[in-house]
């Protein structure tokens, strides 16, 4: 799993380095819409890494930022994995998709997402409680 990691960092720092540019020399929606979509997988493919036992603890994260306001969803994670290292990547993509939803007038439904509860380990992973 650390190698597909790594490799989605790799694609992530390639796009960012070599990224397309517009004639008028700006960056486009798409490509933005590219470097948004890279750091999400990068960020689920983390937290999806993380398992739960009698040793970690599972906890969750708003995750996205919908443009009507709050978050597309909740991210469950546990203590396995580096916490400091995903909670840094979800504020940064939070606020460059609110940037992103600002600056290109991005549109969403205004249902409110859930959150959870509590979030429990079942089979090593963690599972929100509504």
């Amino acid at each position: 799993m650390k190698k597909y990691l790594l490799i989605v960092l790799v694609l992530y720092l390639i796009v960012v380095a070599f990224k397309c540019e517009s004639d008028d020399g700006l960056v486009t929606q798409e490509d933005e819409q590219t470097e948004l979509s890279i750091l999400k997988t990068e960020i689920e493919t983390l937290a999806n890494t993380s398992i739960c036992n009698e040793t970690t603890t599972c906890k969750f994260i708003a995750f996205g930022d919908k443009p009507c306001g709050g978050p597309w969803s909740y991210l469950l994670y546990s203590t396995s994995i580096n916490t400091n290292e995903l909670e840094n990547l979800v504020e940064v993509y939070n606020k460059k998709e609110k940037e992103y939803n600002t600056k290109w007038g991005v549109m969403s439904n205004c249902a409110i997402v859930t959150m959870p509860t509590n979030v429990e380990c079942e089979n090593n992973h963690c599972v929100a409680v509504y």
